[in-house]
């Protein structure tokens, strides 16, 4: 510590006595206390905005597969043995395509979620 506080007083251009003094002024100035309150509150904001946002995005995501799995049995019909081997090489084929156009979306941007206004508030019922 003692050639920690060399150098930085050497930087300085200040003696080692008036660095540690300031220093320990800071560090038991009841300013100190508010001044660490303050930064935690605002870390602890923006981390309360993250945490708003993944929940808001999460509750999306499970909006969309519920109606996509309704709509999905809704209107699927069942095949016969004949038709499901052509049935699943179209869907692969169709899975392949959706992939490419969400790695070009991922990509290029902007998400569906960045579309979506976060001001609109949430609906009950």
């Amino acid at each position: 510590m003692m050639a920690a506080l060399a150098a930085y007083a050497a930087r300085r251009g200040q003696s080692r006595s008036l660095i540690v003094e300031a220093a320990l002024a800071s560090f038991l100035s009841p300013d100190d206390d508010e001044r660490r309150e303050a930064v935690q509150a605002k870390r602890m904001d923006a981390v309360d905005r993250r945490l708003s946002r993944v929940e808001r995005d999460v509750g999306i995501n499970v909006e969309m597969m519920a109606l996509f799995i309704r709509f999905w049995l809704s209107n699927t019909p069942t095949l016969s043995e004949g038709e499901r081997a052509a049935r699943q090489k179209l869907g692969g084929d169709r899975y392949d395509g959706f992939v490419a156009a969400l790695g070009r979306r991922l990509a290029k941007g902007p998400k569906v979620y960045q579309e979506l206004s976060e001001d609109v508030p949430a609906q009950t019922g």
